[in-house]
């Protein structure tokens, strides 16, 4: 009757594949394992409250929205992309390569600026559509996408690639602390010096697919004025 208990687990991956809502399927398994575990639903209720609260903190994700509302309202979007009307010469990927450099900079300082929402929704996406639109005047829908599929990657990878190279990230503490109680001496300087390498590694590996990018849709359409 122990097997009983991941009941939970089978719930979630089938509403997954199913496609159902994500936050009942998990709220919906949660309570169905609580029962079968022989706790009462007043008890689940109880603990579901105190995991909100503890955790609490994670909702301020929801400040973020109107915050990105009003920023394109009042023209956050287009101020981003007259600026790159500006700079003659930077692609979409070149622009895709210069953000990932500069979030694994910030990365490497802890500093906060990554966020799909707060960041390259309301900023980074519009510069690369409008380097885009500005060397061929329109391009299709598919790559309107692609682009902004490329945008929230330069985003992830910057963010996953690059968080350790900081000596006091979480991440770094962790893996230090964890090799330490396996009783390995490793000190987070040593971890966050093995980041680097890592890091600057997969910014390469992005900057030559941007380039990539940027050569297929010269293909595609060619130059300004001349799209094939």
């Amino acid at each position: 009757m122990e097997w009983i208990r991941l009941i939970g687990i089978a719930i979630i991956v089938i509403g997954f594949v199913l496609k159902l809502d994500t936050i009942a399927v998990v709220l919906i398994a949660a309570v169905i394992t609580g029962l079968v575990s022989g706790i009462s639903f007043v008890e689940i209720l109880e603990i579901l409250g105190s995991a909100f609260v503890n955790n609490r903190l994670v909702t301020l994700f929801f400040l973020t929205l109107p915050m990105i509302g009003l920023s394109e309202r009042f023209g956050l979007k287009v101020q981003a992309t007259n600026l790159i009307q500006k700079l003659k010469g930077l692609t979409s990927g070149r622009m895709l390569t210069l953000y990932q450099f500069i979030r694994e900079i910030a990365a490497f300082f802890s500093i906060r600026v990554q966020g799909q929402t707060q960041f390259v929704r309301p900023i980074v996406d519009p510069m690369v559509q409008a380097a885009a639109k500005l060397k061929y005047d329109e391009i299709d829908e598919d790559d309107v996408e692609m682009l902004k599929a490329k945008s929230a990657a330069s985003e992830n990878f910057g963010n996953f690639f690059a968080q350790n190279t900081f000596i006091a990230a979480s991440g770094v503490l962790l893996i230090s602390g964890t090799m330490e109680s396996l009783g390995y001496e490793i000190s987070p300087v040593a971890v966050a010096s093995a980041s680097i390498p890592v890091a600057l590694i997969a910014l390469a590996l992005a900057a030559g697919s941007n380039i990539l990018t940027d050569r297929k849709m010269d293909r595609k359409y060619g130059k300004k004025g001349g799209r094939k």
